[in-house]
């Protein structure tokens, strides 16, 4: 039998958000009831969620405090990979918006950090990372995702990175862009230039391709 855990939420409309859960949950206990396999189970989707301004500008938060947190609202195997918000969870099948907006409440209402999750799932981290085309002859430390959330106006975006004179690379996807800082990120001076063009209109937090790869290694 799967051990359940319910988020305690009073907020309005929660009451819908619990019904669909305990239907999601019905369904659950009900595949694995009736399962032919002896002890399997039924598997939720597993994601990552990749959050926004933690660790960086005083905004502290030790990882077993966010594990707990998340735990406590319903989230099923809850791990976290290093100190800079990277979180791997199982959940009943939902849009990734609807994930992110529930991690950022989590994050804002017990820690007051006003932060923003980047939620993907194994095969959209998988595609992060192949689909970033200076990962084949870039070095892993210094070749970035930049994950947003919002799509990524290309349009903008290509015509900034036309004119743009540094010696970053650069290249659109959809809901990211990918950044070779290919001489560093600390002196990098790409964040500023695009900030002052407005080329990303939409809050947006990094990882480089050594970081992506070790959660995808950690996924199921």
């Amino acid at each position: 039998m799967l051990e359940r855990r319910l988020p305690i939420c009073d907020e309005p409309g929660c009451s819908n958000i619990r019904a669909q859960e305990d239907e999601v949950w019905k369904r659950q206990q009900s595949c694995c009831a009736n399962s032919s396999t002896k002890g399997e189970l039924f598997k939720m989707p597993q994601y990552v969620a990749l959050l926004g301004s933690i660790n960086v500008g005083g905004n502290r938060l030790k990882m077993d405090e966010l594990k707990a947190a998340l735990e406590d609202d319903g989230f099923e195997k809850v791990a976290t990979v290093v100190a800079s918000g990277n979180v791997l969870f199982e959940h009943a099948k939902a849009a990734d918006a609807a994930l992110e907006q529930r991690i950022a409440r989590i994050v804002k209402d017990r820690f007051d950090i006003d932060s923003f999750a980047a939620v993907r799932s194994k095969a959209e981290l998988q595609s992060a990372i192949e689909d970033n085309p200076f990962g084949r002859d870039g070095e892993a430390k210094f070749v970035h995702t930049i994950f947003l959330d919002g799509p990524l106006d290309k349009a903008a975006f290509e015509h900034f990175a036309k004119a743009y004179d540094g010696p970053e690379r650069l290249a659109a996807g959809d809901r990211e862009f990918y950044v070779d800082f290919k001489e560093g990120v600390a002196r990098s001076k790409l964040d500023p230039a695009m900030k002052k063009a407005r080329v990303v209109k939409t809050r947006a937090t990094a990882r480089n391709l050594r970081s992506l790869q070790r959660m995808l290694d950690k996924m199921d």
